[in-house]
């Protein structure tokens, strides 16, 4: 998926705020430039495929032919991360069937939550989106597990864990990943839940949950305008790759997308292609 095409613009997300919110479905790639590129990674032999994106994967079209295709050329199980906006369209849940795991989110228990966190695309209604997590759940018979994640004072309070807990029930996953924010978010008053609440709320909300939260690295986090600051230092010594960037930072390369994105959008760095590939340099 390119950057940020997303039918959601959640405020607790890592790679900034959504730039083209849509509920369109489209051949975003060609399935052969992702599956030519799949096989020259195949020999590192992983435990999934994993299907994901700096967006809505469920909004690439061709989905379910490049499934088949990545079946086709090996055994690996696949793996697809997903918001679960759009489960609600039979020709998602469809597309999904064939996949060993998925993972889709629910970040809220009521419409007034799910408005406030996720700001949806107007043609997802709460409702919609929960009925789309039930109904696949009934259709599906690989691996289930939900990730739900819990933003400070939002979430938390025992009234939305109670809805969340109904929810959760009804969509009946074998598995509940909780998560909250450890990575600069979109949005500065998206708060993380500590540590040992979040233990304690994740012990409430389903008998197969978990905390997956990283808080490991979450009291080293610089701020953004600093590491902004650092990318851009980067490109003023030689032009480099995103995954050059990541690499030279230590970043992961869903947050290097991010810091190039905001400097390219105020105009402090251009993009050069060379060899296929975009190269990003300084603006002197």
């Amino acid at each position: 998926m390119p950057f940020k095409i997303c039918t959601y613009d959640c405020i607790y997300c890592q790679l900034g705020r959504t730039t083209n919110k849509t509920t369109q479905r489209s051949e975003w790639t060609p399935p052969k430039t992702v599956i030519k590129q799949l096989k020259s990674k195949l020999y590192t032999k992983p435990d999934y495929i994993t299907i994901s994106g700096s967006g809505e994967p469920t909004l690439f079209s061709r989905l379910e032919d490049l499934i088949s295709r990545i079946k086709d050329i090996t055994d690996i199980p696949i793996a697809v991360l997903t918001n679960g906006s759009l489960l609600w369209l039979p020709e998602v849940r469809k597309a999904l069937k064939s996949a060993d795991m998925v993972v889709p989110s629910l970040d809220a228990g009521s419409n007034r939550i799910f408005q406030y966190v996720n700001r949806p695309h107007q043609d997802i209604t709460f409702s919609k989106m929960l009925q789309g997590l039930v109904e696949f759940r009934k259709a599906y018979s690989g691996q289930y597990w939900l990730e739900v994640f819990l933003l400070a004072g939002v979430t938390t309070p025992e009234m939305e864990i109670k809805r969340l807990k109904t929810c959760i029930n009804a969509i009946q996953p074998d598995k509940v990943q909780v998560n909250t924010v450890t990575r600069p978010p979109a949005e500065g008053f998206a708060e993380p839940v500590p540590q040992k609440q979040l233990q304690t709320i994740t012990k409430k909300l389903y008998e197969k949950a978990e905390v997956i939260a990283d808080y490991s690295n979450v009291h080293k986090q610089q701020d953004f305008s600093a590491l902004c600051e650092d990318v851009l230092t980067l490109l003023k010594r030689r032009p480099c790759s995103v995954e050059d960037i990541a690499a030279g930072l230590g970043l992961h390369r869903n947050e290097a997308v991010k810091y190039v994105e905001e400097l390219s959008f105020v105009g402090r760095i251009e993009a050069k292609p060379h060899n296929q590939q975009l190269y990003y340099q300084a603006v002197i």
